[in-house]
């Protein structure tokens, strides 16, 4: 396996269990299962909501699909970026995870099944928070530090 490929795998996969992880905590009634049938919702609509065990893997499989897809995305625009995201990874990992709630809330969930009300202020900056240190910093600093080995 590559390096590329274990650093893309490491950072989707921290990612992705450190956002549902703190989806479940903070969003949830610490119940996963019906958190994972609300991802799957997207897919499946309500039926979702009303299917078992499936649903729920189904969900948590889509999950870690968005997940990966981010670590991607960012391995592959990291080389891209100016200067000075490069050189504070920190400050490029929070940034990243501010983009990644815009792409989500603003274009992705808009396009599923997801039934959502109005965006309120309160929780779209706690899911924003979540989405800041739970994405995009580990995202960041694992592609970094991949990046960093090969100078």
């Amino acid at each position: 396996m590559t390096s590329r490929l274990k650093t893309i795998l490491l950072a989707g996969f921290t990612a992705g269990t450190l956002d549902i992880i703190a989806a479940i905590v903070l969003l949830g009634n610490r119940k996963a299962v019906p958190i994972l049938k609300y991802i799957a919702s997207g897919v499946f609509g309500k039926e979702a909501f009303a299917g078992g065990t499936e649903m729920a893997v189904l969900g948590l499989l889509f999950h870690y699909t968005i997940a990966f897809s981010f670590a991607i995305a960012y391995f592959l625009l990291f080389p891209s970026l100016p200067p000075l995201l490069k050189k504070h990874k920190l400050l490029s990992g929070l940034l990243y995870g501010i983009l990644v709630w815009c792409v989500m809330n603003l274009v992705v969930v808009p396009m599923t099944n997801v039934s959502r009300g109005p965006i309120k202020l309160e929780s779209a900056l706690l899911n924003m928070g979540i989405l800041m240190v739970c994405i995009g910093l580990p995202i960041s600093l694992i592609v970094e530090r991949y990046y960093a080995s090969k100078k």
